[in-house]
């Protein structure tokens, strides 16, 4: 592999040149003419890391990501790197593992890096984070939660849960089962629920609540529990792992869905298509998140004014998991 010290001797100048060159920085037009030429025949490919330690600007793009066993996530991030790929970035990732103090240090460590600009998928924040987004130096754009003052990229969940709530109260339902996750995460642990809990309520309907957390093993593990003793006629889960869960648990007690009860997930994702039945849902544009939270960050680092808040539409996608009360009578 040919390093950036043999480009420096083969053109006879100093390391130093090579380096400016790499920056664009400033190189007689001679001195660059040769170096490109010496790049071209070796195929020499520059140190992209170690070239943004020491410019102002690169064209790389941290990304902080909750957790890596997320569909969404992996729909968020594909979208992101194939835009990114077309336009010449290169992406630094970093996984927090929902753990508030990694996601501190990934913030750090990438406004250090001297990135482009940072895309943070968040999940929850603390005032100790807010205080630090806002004190960057840097770019950054925040997916799927909101903080004031700073640039953020939504989807619609409280108008998502309101769309459940109507679809089930549509078709009849008049006792419901809600399962959520902690509140630490606003956009999925409350405005989802909100907009569930809000409108079936304005209907007089009877809402329970059930909290659980994101992993479908242990949605599965506590259905195992609750199913057996359900009174509601329709459950909405928070996403659609959580969804696939409790029917993985509905199948293994000989429940039917949805005879026995009807079910829906918020989501999307592409398992939901291979469970039986398939399960109704709220469709989110995941991927198009992706590739527009990477068309803002540019305005970002171009320093073009933008909104605040963008929001991503979704859309009710009613399948084979949900019936009309009356079909049961």
């Amino acid at each position: 592999m040919v390093t950036l010290n043999e480009i420096a001797q083969r053109a006879g100048v100093a390391k130093s040149t090579v380096s400016r060159f790499l920056n664009n920085g400033p190189v007689s037009e001679k001195t660059r003419i040769k170096i490109q030429e010496i790049i071209d025949e070796t195929g020499y490919v520059p140190n992209q890391f170690a070239q943004s330690l020491k410019a102002q600007r690169s064209n790389m793009i941290g990304v902080v990501l909750p957790r890596f066993d997320s569909p969404s996530t992996n729909q968020v991030l594909k979208g992101i790197d194939e835009l990114a790929y077309e336009k010449g970035y290169q992406l630094v990732l970093t996984n927090s593992n929902l753990d508030s103090q990694r996601e501190k240090e990934n913030i750090a460590l990438l406004e250090r890096q001297k990135v482009s600009g940072i895309i943070w998928i968040a999940s929850f924040f603390d005032d100790a984070m807010m205080e630090q987004v806002k004190n960057l130096q840097v770019p950054i754009l925040i997916i799927g939660q909101k903080i004031e003052g700073v640039p953020c990229l939504v989807h619609q969940d409280y108008e998502a849960g309101v769309q459940i709530a109507e679809h089930a109260l549509a078709l009849g339902h008049r006792d419901l089962l809600y399962v959520g996750v902690t509140q630490d995460d606003n956009a999925v642990g409350v405005l989802r629920r909100d907009g569930f809990i809000e409108t079936a309520s304005q209907a007089r309907a009877r809402v329970t609540v059930i909290e659980t957390d994101f992993s479908r093993k242990v949605a599965y593990e506590q259905a195992l529990n609750y199913l057996p003793e359900l009174r509601a006629s329709y459950i909405a889960a928070a996403t659609d792992q959580i969804a696939i869960g409790i029917a993985n648990a509905a199948q293994e007690l000989g429940l039917s869905i949805p005879a026995d009860f009807s079910l829906s997930g918020f989501g999307g994702y592409s398992e939901t298509e291979y469970a039986y039945p398939r399960i109704t849902t709220v469709d989110y544009p995941f991927y198009e998140m992706g590739q527009r939270s990477l068309e803002l960050l540019e305005e970002l680092i171009r320093e073009t004014p933008i909104p605040m808040v963008h929001t991503m539409a979704n859309k009710l996608h009613v399948k084979r998991s949900t019936q009309n009360m009356k079909a049961k009578e």
